[in-house]
């Protein structure tokens, strides 16, 4: 397999790290230059061929990894004369990849992803780009990638615009599998940009470009603040940790009530406000190692007061809140089915009895396949007793809150574990961090 890394940038932004004297890849991290970093990420999934292109100080990087041998891969440099944007140099590549798919990183990115898992999704959509996609914490600032309900993208809103829209965060990360075949459109010599110039175009004509959505640790580098959060994260393990290699530890988040404020059924946008304590709450999850997901009922699909769009509408309205604040969550997940029939204007297509539905576990059972959890070592966390019903039949721990219902819809009997004020003193409780009297330990297992 081959990959390329873009390592071309001036790193203006990191000078209070590199001094001015080494380009932004020679960076180190705990020791460790970025790029020295990627390269043994890479090799672990077979890359044994890869062509890093230089331009500030561009020699240096040439200097430090030679030709690769006391790596075991093989390396080859292609030097940019002038700025060509973050495609423009791929134009030299064409003649080393042909048409074979490669991986292309930028180099201020710290990753640790399942290879594999990305190379799979490329090749079962036939893509001829693929795209690493995630939420991060400043999706404001960021390239957010519009998909429809297959991963195909339909558009790339560059950071730059103004959003007058909610949004999912689902963010551009700078990794790549492409083919080739779509270099092929790249002129010699010419400025161009990878995401707003060859990959909206080919999105534009319907090209087969889609979004590999993920939780894995992708994080850009690239600023003093973003690399020193990422240095205090490989110091705690996390990139090796949220690899899907591994068993993830999950914190599932009741929706209405846990997240935002309880109005009963929510069928309207401008019901959805974020409570207090909310997004503190899981940037601590963010920053824990655990996923943060939502697993909600929402019925008013069912009962036909909103549409699937507009439930989607409403995630995004939170995804966005979440965003301006600094925090986000890994997925979201919704059952529209009510198993009774029976109400004015109800959707016949989604009144019946289903496998999603909590306190049934069929959302936490996808979640555990589609991120590897071990469930054992996860929490569910809301203010109903379906919540903690749902927990407890899933097999996880589980925090009862004292927001929203309260516990007080009194549909199950069941005991949670834990009974927490809020979302933010739940959230303390399982990263061990709790100092309020207030919270208290009620059965079952301590986290």
């Amino acid at each position: 397999m081959k990959a390329v890394i873009q390592a071309g940038g001036k790193g203006s932004r990191l000078q209070e790290i590199t001094g001015g004297i080494i380009p932004k890849p020679l960076a180190r991290i705990n020791g460790q230059p970025i790029l020295e970093y990627q390269i043994f990420q890479l090799k672990k999934y077979g890359v044994d061929e890869i062509y890093i292109i230089v331009s500030h100080l561009g020699q240096k990087i040439i200097d430090y990894f030679g030709d690769g041998e006391r790596y075991g891969i093989h390396i080859r440099y292609i030097t940019e004369d002038f700025p060509m944007g973050s495609a423009g140099a791929l134009y030299y590549v064409k003649q080393y990849v042909q048409n074979e798919d490669f991986l292309l990183v930028f180099g201020d990115i710290v990753f640790d992803i399942d290879w594999n898992r990305m190379l799979s999704f490329h090749l079962g959509y036939h893509a001829l780009a693929t795209m690493f996609v995630h939420p991060n914490s400043h999706p404001h600032d960021s390239d957010i990638v519009i998909t429809d309900k297959n991963q195909k993208v339909v558009s790339i809103d560059s950071k730059n615009n103004n959003r007058n829209y909610w949004y999912a965060n689902r963010v551009n990360a700078g990794l790549y599998i492409l083919s080739g075949k779509v270099l092929d459109g790249i002129e010699e010599g010419k400025r161009l940009d990878l995401e707003h110039g060859l990959l909206s175009g080919m999105i534009e004509r319907k090209m087969p470009v889609y979004a590999y959505i993920s939780t894995e640790y992708v994080r850009d580098a690239g600023t003093v603040e973003r690399f020193k959060g990422v240095e205090r994260d490989m110091q705690k393990g996390i990139p090796q940790q949220r690899n899907l290699l591994r068993k993830q530890r999950c914190i599932f988040l009741d929706r209405d009530g846990t997240i935002n404020k309880y109005c009963g059924l929510v069928s309207k946008e401008e019901q959805i406000t974020l409570m207090d304590g909310v997004a503190e709450a899981i940037k601590k999850i963010n920053l824990s190692g655990y996923l943060a997901v939502i697993a909600t009922n929402q019925p008013v699909v069912a009962r036909g007061l909103c549409s699937i769009g507009d439930v989607e509408r409403f995630h995004q309205k939170i995804e966005t809140l979440l965003g301006e604040a600094g925090a986000y969550v890994d997925d979201i997940v919704f059952c529209p089915h009510h198993p009774d029939k029976g109400y004015p204007d109800e959707n016949p297509q989604y009144k019946l009895e289903c496998n999603c539905r909590k306190p049934k576990t069929g959302m936490i059972e996808k979640m555990q396949r589609k991120y590897n959890i071990d469930l054992s070592l996860s929490y569910m966390v809301g203010d109903t007793t379906t919540d903690i019903m749902a927990g407890k039949n899933a097999g996880l721990k589980t925090i009862l809150l004292k927001t929203g219902e309260g516990g007080r819809d009194g549909k199950f009997e069941t005991v949670p574990d834990w009974i927490a004020a809020d979302l933010l003193q739940a959230v303390n409780i399982i990263t061990g961090n709790i100092t309020s009297p207030h919270s208290y330990h009620v059965g079952g297992t301590k986290p």
